[in-house]
């Protein structure tokens, strides 16, 4: 007779504990903001979501991955510097070959400044002069991103450089000569965006890595930040707002065009800006975009005056009669292409860059533009090096960067055979 009210206790105590469950459910369910989210796992989505972004406004991928292999951020891509090759390190969370042992201080040190995890020091091909203008909580956040990342075990020994560069401990003296360490401070007499652009072209997307001009020992030429250099067999052009050789002809709304979808209506990106555009810029914000544009479109270029060839000098001759035969057909007897299809040659600065070896490259060997999903046709240019000589790529060279209204140095046929010889020597 007694086991009916343990009974009726058993089962309203089970009814109050569902009531319970019920109501903590329902108390939970509007606090579950994407903020909120935490995983059992102790994963918090908000931050890994910006992790992801975080990764791609700094491309990392494009160190770390290497194309063509399905193994996102497992390193072992070679990475081209002055004094040699290093090989980009496995960043995904493998315990033995990658990231997954390292704490969270291991891998902010690494980022931000250019510390071995287990002592020593990081070359600057890994941008951690850039990085360092990024908080430390931004820098977990894109190891909360990686952690999501499948694991490869790929062991990666980076360090591939030459006696005497192969010394880690030299790195010593170029953080006391290049490295200064700091978050990113706003500048309080310019706008939101403006300061958003330069955490950006500053911080996580590097562009003076490539676009600064560098010293002997591979430090950034700070009296001419982001006014072009030579890197993988291309020149990165000026891109401060220089009327000759930068983005001064360019609207922010061009800028914004190019880096978005590889194509505007003077250009079309090649190269290693093509894959920066697939793997990052592709993928930012408009606003984000527009950030970037308005800081470069503030930037001083030099505004050198370069006097104009003239067309009747025997160069400009000889390359007008190549221009018209195998150039006009599809960039326009005036120079002026076809919009987001075919370079306007008479607007594009790069075409008259200080230094010629992007234009030499495509001549010589052709290129194919970016393919993004906002301009999914990338056209191609075919190659030329096999019909023309060096004396007359020289002069087609030459009147491609003075016809017009340009002005640009002549380019000489040493230059087109030192260009074809360099080029013979590369894979890519």
């Amino acid at each position: 007779m007694r086991s009916r009210p343990i009974a009726a206790v058993v089962a309203l105590v089970i009814v109050v504990g569902l009531i319970g469950l019920a109501f903590a459910l329902w108390r939970d369910r509007g606090q579950s903001s994407p903020s909120a989210v935490r995983r059992a796992d102790g994963q918090d989505f908000a931050q890994i979501e910006r992790g992801r972004t975080l990764t791609t406004l700094a491309d990392c991928a494009g160190c770390h991955s290497t194309p063509g292999q399905n193994e996102p951020f497992a390193g072992g891509r070679p990475i081209e510097t002055p004094f040699g090759n290093l090989l980009a390190p496995n960043i995904t969370p493998d315990r033995e070959t990658g990231i997954g042992a390292w704490s969270d201080a291991e891998f902010d040190a690494a980022v931000r400044q250019g510390k071995q995890r287990h002592g020593g020091l990081l070359y600057p091909a890994m941008p951690y002069p850039y990085y360092a203008k990024m908080s430390a909580e931004e820098v977990l956040a894109i190891r909360a991103y990686l952690d999501t990342i499948a694991p490869v075990r790929n062991s990666v020994v980076s360090n591939q450089l030459p006696f005497p560069f192969d010394i880690r401990a030299s790195m010593r003296v170029w953080n006391l000569l290049y490295f200064t360490k700091g978050e990113f401070k706003p500048d309080a007499s310019k706008p939101a965006a403006w300061n958003r652009g330069a955490y950006l072209v500053l911080g996580p997307a590097h562009c003076g890595a490539c676009h600064t001009p560098k010293t002997t020992l591979g430090g950034d030429l700070a009296s001419q930040a982001l006014q072009g250099y030579g890197i993988q067999g291309w020149f990165a052009p000026d891109i401060t707002n220089d009327a000759t050789r930068g983005l001064g002809s360019w609207s922010v709304e061009d800028i914004v065009a190019y880096l978005k979808t590889g194509h505007n209506r003077v250009t079309a990106a090649t190269g290693p800006m093509a894959e920066e555009i697939t793997l990052s810029s592709s993928h930012m914000s408009d606003a984000d975009l527009t950030a970037v544009a308005t800081y470069l479109k503030d930037q001083p270029g030099r505004f050198d005056t370069t006097a104009t060839i003239p067309a009747t000098d025997p160069a400009m001759v000889a390359g007008a009669a190549i221009y018209r035969d195998v150039c006009s057909a599809c960039h326009a007897i005036d120079g002026h292409g076809v919009a987001n299809l075919f370079p306007a040659l008479a607007a594009s600065p790069a075409i008259r860059s200080s230094d010629p070896a992007s234009l030499l490259r495509v001549i010589l060997r052709g290129a194919r533009s970016v393919a993004t999903a906002a301009e999914p046709t990338a056209p191609a240019m075919p190659a030329f090096g096999w019909q023309l000589d060096d004396e007359k790529v020289a002069a087609v060279a030459t009147y491609i960067r003075n016809a017009w209204g340009s002005a640009a140095p002549a380019v000489s046929a040493e230059q087109v055979r030192e260009a074809r010889r360099s080029l013979a020597a590369r894979s890519d």
